[in-house]
């Protein structure tokens, strides 16, 4: 990648943005002159030696890089919210990163209340997304953001805002 970055820059005198997708099918770098051993890496240790990679390449080149992370099954599961633990190789990533985003389906962490009263708003949650602002090194964080899904179009919208009803790790449904 490092490589790509600066043919880019020679070539073109821009600096790239650089997306990752995703950070768990980056191959780690060999530590040492066995190029086998980093196939004996940990995930945790292999993933730790990609985000480190990627922030080192980041800070010499000056190259901003998105990387777009794979959830653990902790984070899969219906009606969870998914946070910063529950991404692969979250230790690394909640150290390293500069900013980490998290998107949640609306209506999975949606707080119960809001969906059993008015059915018909639950509906709605499906339509939106919730983009929490889990770490933010050069500004504020802990922010819940939500933005309406436009998928026919391959987008969200643009003005989202603050989400305005309460959210939930955990939803507990009782029949």
């Amino acid at each position: 990648m490092r490589l790509t970055v600066e043919a880019i820059r020679e070539h073109t005198g821009q600096t790239p943005f650089v997306v990752v997708d995703y950070l768990q099918k980056v191959h780690a770098a060999a530590p040492s002159t066995d190029r086998h051993q980093s196939a004996h890496l940990s995930e945790e240790d292999r993933i730790t030696e990609v985000v480190e990679g990627l922030k080192d390449m980041a800070l010499d080149l000056a190259v901003s890089v998105l990387a777009i992370v794979a959830v653990d099954k902790s984070g899969l599961a219906v009606a969870t919210r998914t946070r910063t633990q529950d991404l692969r190789g979250s230790s690394a990533l909640a150290h390293e990163a500069d900013i980490v985003l998290i998107l949640n389906s609306k209506f999975d962490v949606v707080a119960r209340h809001h969906l059993m009263f008015n059915m018909a708003n639950a509906e709605q949650f499906h339509h939106w997304v919730v983009m929490s602002i889990e770490k933010n090194r050069n500004g504020v964080d802990n922010v819940d953001l939500e933005f309406r899904k436009r998928f026919e179009h391959n987008r969200f919208d643009t003005d989202g805002g603050r989400v305005q009803e309460e959210l939930v790790d955990d939803r507990i449904f009782v029949e």
